[in-house]
């Protein structure tokens, strides 16, 4: 039997690190006093395992580890430098990129510029943008899993909508989208920020598939960005997902058959009243959607693909 791997991380993205450490290694997360952002360790509402451990950023030099998964451009230009080891910074490294290119859709390069680093794209439109240059890249498609005996009744005669911090993040999150749907279509927001503009405020992640399965729909009025964990989670769940089909998206929603997707605000907003006037219809398409889901971002597949990532770089 294969031994575990010691991977040294940060808390970033906490859903995203969650589903990561399902794959069978130990799993070390910075921290710092007071737990501030992209320092939370173990820490937070999140039910890590046991293979997640507090890593205090005043004490990293004294461990040994096997492999280093950063996770934004600080960690990797930054605190590698300020609190690991000459020797640390010579073990065997991952970049995950969880974004697609901000500033040039097709023509940025990537900032990490190291052919010992493996760039990790977490969908394939994101790798496909990206230029990476000389650094080594692969994809690694999310993976999800949603609590037992959760499932979807879509009694609510509404549509959840799931973005932190909308209303700051202007047209690439779809804030302006969301606010023209809100005055046509009957939507619920939940994420941070949410009740500053009149949604419901956060839910805890770990509640938020069952507080989901009530919905009649999930609507994701984003532009531009990564493909979300909660989009999934919620086809997981049985939702059936309108989109814009932009980026990733456009694989994931199979228009008419587990959703609704679109780049004309005017048909999606048909689309979501017809959902809302036909349970029977959300329902079938929902089942689709569920089942779509768990073939492509079953927890497993994802957990074996990151097994093998580690074991390879690690080797």
């Amino acid at each position: 039997m294969q031994r575990k791997l010691r991977i040294l991380t940060w808390h970033t993205h906490g859903s995203y690190l969650y589903y990561l450490t399902q794959a069978p290694h130990d799993f070390y997360v910075l921290s710092k006093p007071g737990r501030p952002a992209g320092y939370g360790g173990r820490g937070g509402h999140i039910p890590w395992g046991d293979n997640v451990f507090d890593m205090p950023v005043s004490e990293v030099r004294n461990h040994e580890f096997d492999c280093i998964v950063f996770q934004d451009d600080h960690q990797y230009f930054s605190d590698q430098h300020e609190f690991l080891s000459e020797a640390q910074r010579r073990l065997p490294k991952v970049y995950i990129e969880h974004d697609p290119p901000r500033q040039n859709p097709t023509d940025e390069r990537h900032p990490v510029d190291d052919p010992d680093v493996l760039l990790v794209h977490v969908t394939p439109f994101n790798a496909l943008m990206w230029d990476s240059g000389r650094t080594p890249s692969r994809v690694v498609e999310h993976g999800v899993k949603v609590p037992a005996g959760v499932t979807y009744s879509g009694d609510i005669p509404r549509g959840l909508v799931v973005v932190n911090n909308i209303a700051s993040r202007g047209r690439r999150l779809g804030g302006d989208i969301f606010a023209d749907m809100r005055d046509r279509v009957p939507l619920d927001l939940v994420g941070m920020g949410a009740a500053e503009i009149g949604g419901i405020g956060e839910v805890q992640h770990a509640q938020l598939p069952a507080f989901s399965a009530k919905y009649r729909f999930f609507f994701n009025p984003i532009r531009y960005t990564s493909l979300g964990l909660a989009v999934i989670e919620a086809m997981m769940v049985g939702l059936p997902v309108v989109a814009l089909a932009t980026t990733e998206m456009a694989t994931v929603i199979q228009d008419g058959v587990s959703g609704f997707a679109s780049n004309d605000p005017s048909t999606l907003a048909d689309r979501m009243q017809r959902l809302l006037a036909d349970r029977d219809l959300a329902a079938g398409m929902g089942d689709a959607a569920r089942r779509y889901a768990s073939e492509r971002f079953g927890i497993e597949r994802f957990a074996r693909d990151w097994d093998a990532v580690f074991r390879t770089v690690a080797a």
